[in-house]
């Protein structure tokens, strides 16, 4: 895979549009086409091929736009990262194999972490070295936080650690775990939370892989059983996980995979050509039923487009999303999973003659529609978001939320 790493960087005051020229150029020239799910000779790359090509966007200015240069970043701006974004979304991209690294990790680190913990951990993440998992969701607490039984507990200048996380993405490959502990009870509900960084080959850590209805093996419980810390391992105060956690969700939920309407545009396009490259699905296309499903999902990526930028003009302006990102979440979300069912059905008649193009968009959709059921679950659940919507947006009454 020939990438190219050493390229020049627009100056951070030409502006974002002259960041997107040169993102969209630069990616148009290095995408290999057997990472283009597009593509006819589309393969699953390995972890050690995606991290290259990961570290090479980072090099090309492609990655850390928004961090500070003294932790490794570019020192850009979000309209910067927005430019970006809208360019990786429109290629047919395979997602990033260190977001939790880059869009949550890091973010948390550099807010509540300690100089040294920045220094050590965020250049580290840019340059795909390091990989990160999240320890946030237990079996009784999934989306409701508050109720989660992962215990730290002080042990002279060290934390003694018991518990178990579940759905943890990319637990089996990561180098460490942003981990939310309790140090009370559950009846504290959300004091006494205590957020760490913790080196997945710390002994006491058993990962144990769960397979998901696509067959891949991405998630995983990891229990934590007698694990010893030390207090350097803690981000932020002992009482500061709450806030925290918070910090993290709505990053999460409003900011991270700003590419989303891109994609999901670019995806459609995938989908209308694979149909229309096959006399059998072609005629599919003319049925006014997809038409108005097609319109509809047009305006629904639309309105999403507008809200990532809605969203980026408040935060540049100083704003901070707080609720405003369960808008986003439960957007995005309800709009890929329709997406997606529509895709299926569309190319449900695919078999050994059709179109190569059909043929592997059946492949890559079929993957996208078993992926998609998990959409509205993680990073918190649709009633989740409703409830959020209701409560802090609305300021509806309980009653009626």
């Amino acid at each position: 895979m020939h990438v190219e790493h050493h390229v020049s960087v627009p100056d951070p005051a030409a502006g974002p549009d002259v960041y997107r020229r040169h993102a969209r150029a630069w990616l148009q020239s290095n995408l290999p086409d057997f990472m283009r799910t597009d593509h006819p000779d589309w393969r699953e790359a390995t972890l050690a091929e995606s991290s290259a090509w990961e570290a090479a966007m980072y090099q090309a200015g492609l990655a850390g736009m928004t961090w500070p240069k003294s932790y490794g970043g570019h020192g850009l701006s979000l309209r910067e990262h927005l430019a970006v974004n809208k360019e990786i979304g429109a290629l047919p991209m395979p997602e990033s194999v260190s977001s939790i690294g880059k869009e949550l990790a890091g973010p948390i680190i550099m807010a509540v972490g300690t100089e040294e913990q920045r220094q050590a951990f965020l250049p580290e993440i840019l340059a795909m070295r390091q990989f990160w998992c999240q320890g946030f969701s237990e079996p009784d607490a999934g989306s409701d936080l508050a109720r989660l039984r992962t215990k730290a507990a002080l042990d002279g200048d060290q934390w003694r650690i018991n518990g178990q996380k579940i759905w943890t993405s990319g637990a089996a490959k990561a180098h460490y775990c942003l981990l939310l502990t309790r140090t009370g009870t559950v009846a504290d509900k959300h004091r006494g939370l205590l957020m760490f960084a913790i080196p997945m080959d710390t002994p006491g850590i058993r990962v144990v892989p769960i397979k998901s209805i696509d067959g891949k093996t991405s998630f995983a419980e990891v229990f934590f059983d007698d694990v010893i810390v030390p207090d350097s391992a803690r981000l932020g105060a002992p009482d500061e996980g709450w806030n925290a956690a918070i910090r993290v969700l709505s990053i999460e939920r409003a900011t991270n995979r700003m590419y989303r309407p891109w994609r999901f545009e670019c995806e459609l396009r995938q989908l209308l050509a694979a149909c229309k490259s096959d006399p059998q699905l072609s005629g599919s296309l003319d049925d006014s039923y997809v038409h108005r499903r097609v319109g509809d999902l047009l305006c629904e990526i639309d309105g999403l487009k507008g809200l990532v930028e809605l969203t980026v003009d408040r935060m540049s302006r100083g704003e901070t999303m707080g609720a405003r990102g369960s808008l986003t979440k439960l957007y995005w979300s309800e709009c890929h999973q329709a997406f997606t069912g529509l895709a299926l059905s569309l190319l449900s008649q695919v078999g050994p003659h059709s179109s190569a193009l059909a043929q592997r968009a059946h492949q890559a959709f079929t993957t996208a529609y078993l992926f998609a059921r998990a959409e509205t679950i993680y990073a918190g659940t649709t009633e989740v978001q409703l409830d959020v919507i209701a409560q802090r947006i609305m300021n509806l009454p309980k009653e009626l939320a």
